[in-house]
């Protein structure tokens, strides 16, 4: 029952995102403008674009896509639709759901940006798969975290404001160990080394994503 309530909603958001291209088509012009940018910043002084700083600024790219694209998950839900769906669907089924169409969203928008990004301003990876790897977690660890944050500002009334204080604290150690994952695999080292962050990654995701199934039931009631 619950699997078919998840296809349900997914099948839903596609449907909806599909009909309304403006949001999708939004993102990706958020993020090859911001590539472009980057690039007439960079190329104006090409010493400046070391590979710390490369991995650093593809990184800032992606979180703020997933701010600005997860963002909308609850909001932009309106209170009868929400009405609608308590008394359909189970509150572990909608969260299910929204992180899986979110997880989904963030990893063809974080693939098609270090796509574009490589090619603008180059591709200094050694080892794609594991760095590939690694957006894959990033853009499943983002979904995880800030679709239940989302959840929680729309109860409030200056909801983007909110999702920004709760979601920093929450971001910054997983993207700490993005940033170095990402570094290895740019460096081509073994993979060994990023074994410790790979697997810490996992369990935060494992957590989020519990801790999520298990509250929000009380958030979804209120």
């Amino acid at each position: 029952m619950l699997f078919k309530e998840v296809l349900y909603l997914i099948q839903k958001d596609l449907v909806l995102e599909w009909r309304q291209k403006y949001a999708f088509n939004g993102m990706l012009l958020y993020v090859s403008s911001t590539v472009f940018v980057c690039y007439l910043s960079f190329g104006l002084r090409s010493n400046v674009l070391t590979v710390p700083v490369w991995n650093a600024v593809l990184w800032i790219i992606l979180l703020f896509t997933s701010v600005n694209a997860i963002a909308k998950s609850f909001m932009q839900e309106n209170r009868g639709r929400l009405l609608y769906f308590y008394s359909i669907v189970s509150p572990q089924g909608v969260i299910l759901a929204k992180i899986i169409y979110n997880a989904l969203l963030m990893l063809i928008l974080a693939v098609i940006c270090f796509v574009f990004y490589a090619f603008v301003l180059g591709n200094p990876v050694q080892d794609v798969p594991m760095f590939l790897l690694t957006i894959l977690l990033g853009a499943i660890g983002f979904s995880t975290s800030l679709t239940m944050i989302s959840g929680i500002a729309s109860k409030a009334a200056n909801s983007s404001t909110l999702m920004a204080v709760l979601s920093f604290p929450v971001i910054v150690p997983m993207l700490l160990m993005l940033i170095k994952m990402s570094k290895n695999a740019i460096d081509g080292l073994d993979r060994s080394t990023s074994l410790d962050e790979l697997l810490t990654l996992l369990a935060i995701n494992m957590i989020v994503v519990t801790v999520s199934y298990i509250l929000f039931p009380y958030l979804w009631r209120s």
